[in-house]
């Protein structure tokens, strides 16, 4: 049976529209429709509900040496509010999750991971906790509400004093003040615009909701469901967990190199990445210039050969065209490369394009 996230109500209350996601029900879309929602956020601002994403705590004196022997990225040196990207590998190299480490202070880390891989993670961490550290899921306690767009700041002084929201990207106050509510405010998001995600207790969710609506009632601010967040990241090209990486994917192949340190000491995985070397497939945009739209799991061909999959694919409201990202063969990863994917026993034109689609000027 699905679950519900405290906001629930305020979704029916709103007019969203409830699907079964991740073992939740949440809204797809409001009346307003998925596009008019993509582009409040790519022009003014839309609130999201993500309290369905996991949030798990590791706490004690080896945190940090826990944290380096999970995950692909190096956490040494943060300060405190600091947050951190990383794919967190399994023994072959591929990925388990992705996720996101903030720091709250020396021996103490919030995680917050992707909701449909919560348990899985959680598992995961517990099967290597070592030392002195405890990782303890608090997902049902916490509430998660994303605030996203170019008037974000704004709306949020309304609500927030300056000095309680953060200043750097990817960086947080754990213990801020909002309504008058405790709540941590982090300046990130998961769709190519400014923005902030905020955290507080589950039952307060609502009423952080409802005080966010009313401050940006002139700025434009509107609901958003499930459909926009998925166009916002695909046309900002961010990776999705089962798309663009899964268990057997490396985050070498899908251009997450960047979190991935292999001057690191050790870190689950790591041997395996060693031992594959330079990958031979690479993640690439699409644009499509023949007709039609081009969606996820489609083969690619060049040159009358396979040469890859495409692992996300839609329509950009904001772009005005289709676009997909694509695993493909290397030789064949240069923009500029005309290719066509076969969609429905059709094939369809497209090119390869450099990543991102679309970054916020």
């Amino acid at each position: 049976m699905e679950l519900k996230t405290t906001l629930y109500d305020t979704h029916v209350k709103y007019g969203g529209k409830i699907v079964p996601f991740a073992g939740y029900l949440l809204p797809v879309q409001y009346k307003t429709g998925v596009i008019a929602e993509h582009m409040a956020v790519r022009t003014k601002c839309g609130l999201f509900d993500v309290s369905h994403m996991g949030e798990i705590t590791c706490i004690g004196s080896d945190a940090l040496k826990n944290l380096n022997h999970l995950l692909t990225n190096d956490f040494t040196g943060m300060y405190d509010g600091q947050a951190r990207y990383s794919p967190m590998c399994n023994e072959e190299g591929g990925v388990v999750d992705d996720l996101i480490v903030y720091k709250i202070r020396d021996d103490h880390y919030f995680i917050v991971v992707n909701a449909s891989n919560k348990d899985k993670d959680f598992a995961w961490m517990k099967e290597h906790e070592f030392g002195d550290a405890v990782f303890t899921d608090i997902s049902k306690s916490v509430g998660q509400i994303a605030l996203q767009g170019p008037k974000a700041h704004e709306i949020l002084l309304k609500i927030a004093k300056e000095d309680q929201i953060p200043v750097k990207y990817y960086s947080c106050n754990a213990d801020a003040q909002a309504a008058g509510m405790k709540c941590i405010i982090s300046k990130t998001g998961y769709t190519g615009e400014d923005g902030y995600e905020l955290y507080m207790a589950a039952d307060q969710a609502p009423q952080m909701w409802e005080a966010l609506m009313a401050a940006g009632e002139e700025e434009g601010l509107i609901p958003c469901g499930l459909g926009a967040r998925d166009t916002l990241r695909l046309e900002a090209s961010m990776p999705l967990y089962g798309h663009e990486m899964d268990d057997v994917i490396t985050p070498i192949e899908t251009g997450l190199g960047f979190a991935v340190k292999m001057k690191k000491e050790e870190f689950i995985g790591k041997h395996a990445l060693e031992a594959k070397g330079e990958p031979s497939r690479k993640r690439v945009g699409l644009k499509v210039t023949g007709r039609g739209i081009i969606r996820e799991h489609e083969t690619v061909y060049a040159d009358g050969k396979e040469i890859g999959i495409t692992t996300s694919g839609t329509h950009c409201p904001y772009l005005g065209y289709p676009v997909a990202m694509a695993l493909l063969e290397k030789e064949y990863a240069e923009p500029g490369t005309p290719v066509e994917a076969l969609v429905r026993g059709r094939k369809i034109e497209a090119e390869v394009v450099a990543l991102p689609f679309y970054k916020r000027k």
